[in-house]
């Protein structure tokens, strides 16, 4: 499981298990084979059900266990008579849930359960267990880690499944019930109402809103469905807040009508396409509404336009705040980001903004959105106050950040250029620093770390390599070369966090 490090002690986590084991029922309900099980029976009655044995009893058997395989480097062994090096790898075992959403055998997921090779590679191998006990080997058809979504495939036939519902219908209030395969323990049903609609957890981007429940959800519940009483997945269960790791009633799910597009353009075998702009947008908090005379939360404010980009060629300029995307309001629910990422790129769209107090209109053609990689470099701010995102990192980046609180990204030769470094120097970007040992270091966020234990480093894998050498041999800390805007390189003995 993924911890991040929140204020007030609070953790964030994707619902990932280690070894999930399916345990099957010993009078397993049988489901009608090859429908949709929304449509067998009429599954609930309007208001509160009286029970939610009928409903769960028909989805059960459309929802399976994932379990994962990876083989991971722990150390390197030298043979001091050769001189050589090799590998030390051993099995890491993961899983999660999953579900049917045809009689042939898709399923859907999330992409964190079957993401465990460097940097954020398909695992090796998955194992999916349906809810009588069959195993079958499954094929990853497509993995999303923008949306943290991923598609698998069994080779079988006339197998039950579920529909997608449409999220939109839902309402704060509704029963919901999850099934999936929480802390080992296979088939579990659990229910709750929804909490919320839209959650916006702050990590900005185009798939940043969650349905919130209270239904109990835990680690291993990670890509399992999120029902309404019609028996329709409504969500994928996702992630938790909790102070302990566990269930405390503050769980999320990825709502249906945001997870159906990808599913559909992996299942063709396409990258999902997101609308892009080219800016670096920032919210209109109290103190900058007020400086400008408008209401706080009502629009955004343009701190960066990419020269060449949709923004820049329609004559949007810093400074401009956009208060509208083709008549939707820009506000902290549905930011500048969220909306422009949901248009279909070659789009032409309308912006209504603020340029020095003056209302203008412009028209953009959204481009397509860049790798999240192409935008970290991109978009780089060395003195931007950046925090630890909760989703889709790489297993490369869940070691260097849960052992030394660091995020790291390529050093490209426009972030070299932003940072005053010439193009003969080669390494790793700090892109975050967390309160810690590395902080306390002295490592700040734009400096290049260029050797580990004296081993160069030119990406998260180099790092994490090192770092993994060092816990092997028992050792506490770990010396880190940095190279700093225009000067020498600077040696730091970081401390590593068990």
């Amino acid at each position: 499981m993924i911890s991040v490090r929140y204020a007030y002690a609070v953790t964030t986590a994707l619902l990932m298990t280690g070894g999930a084991v399916a345990l099957v029922n010993d009078n397993p309900v049988t489901a009608q084979t090859g429908l949709a099980v929304s449509e067998q029976v009429n599954l609930a009655p309007g208001g509160a059900p009286s029970s939610f044995a009928d409903l769960a009893a028909q989805l059960q058997p459309a929802v399976v266990n994932i379990a994962t395989r990876q083989k991971v480097q722990v150390a390197t062994s030298f043979n001091p008579l050769t001189g050589e090096r090799r590998p030390v790898t051993q099995d890491q075992a993961s899983g999660g849930s999953g579900f049917l959403i045809s009689s042939d055998g898709y399923i859907v997921t999330n992409n964190h359960v079957v993401a465990g090779g460097p940097s954020g590679d398909a695992v090796d191998r998955v194992t999916v267990t349906l809810f009588d006990g069959k195993e079958y080997e499954a094929e990853i058809v497509g993995r999303d880690p923008s949306s943290d979504v991923a598609l698998l495939k069994i080779r079988a036939t006339g197998l039950p499944f579920v529909k997608m519902g449409d999220s939109r219908k839902s309402r704060v209030g509704d029963w919901v019930i999850a099934i999936g395969n929480p802390l080992t323990l296979g088939s579990t049903v659990t229910a709750g109402i929804i909490s919320a609609l839209q959650r916006n957890l702050g990590t900005g981007g185009a798939y940043d809103r969650f349905i919130q429940t209270d239904t109990a959800i835990n680690p291993g519940n990670s890509g399992g469905p999120l029902f309404n009483l019609q028996g329709e997945v409504i969500g994928i269960n996702n992630r938790l807040i909790s102070p302990v790791g566990a269930n405390i009633g503050v769980g999320f799910a990825i709502p249906s009508d945001e997870a159906i597009p990808v599913i559909e353009s992996l299942k063709k075998g396409v990258r999902p396409e997101r609308g892009y702009l080219g800016v670096t947008p920032t919210p209109l908090g109290p103190d900058l509404a007020d400086a400008l005379g408008l209401e706080k939360n009502q629009g955004e404010f343009i701190a960066r336009v990419v020269p060449g980009q949709p923004a820049d060629r329609a004559g949007l300029k810093e400074g401009d705040i956009v208060l509208k995307v083709d008549d939707r309001a820009v506000t902290p629910a549905s930011t500048l980001s969220f909306l422009v990422a949901n248009i279909k790129p070659g789009s032409r769209i309308f912006l209504d903004i603020l340029r020095e107090g003056k209302p203008l209109r412009l028209s953009v053609i959204v481009d397509r959105r860049p790798s999240d990689e192409q935008l970290a470099q991109s978009n780089f701010n060395p003195d931007e106050n950046k925090q630890f995102e909760s989703s889709g990192l790489s297993v490369d980046m869940k070691v260097i950040q849960d052992a030394l609180g660091l995020g790291v990204i390529p050093l490209s030769s426009e972030i070299a250029q932003q940072l005053g470094i010439g193009s003969d120097v080669k390494g790793a970007v700090v892109d975050v620093v967390a309160p810690g040992t590395a902080s306390q270091a002295g490592v700040r966020r734009g400096d290049i770390i260029v050797s580990a234990n004296y081993q160069p480093v030119l990406n998260s894998g180099n790092l994490r390599k090192v770092l993994e050498e060092a816990i092997a041999k028992d050792r506490n800390a770990i010396l880190l070369g940095i190279r700093r805007r225009y000067g020498p390189i600077q040696y730091v003995t970081v401390k590593i966090d068990r």
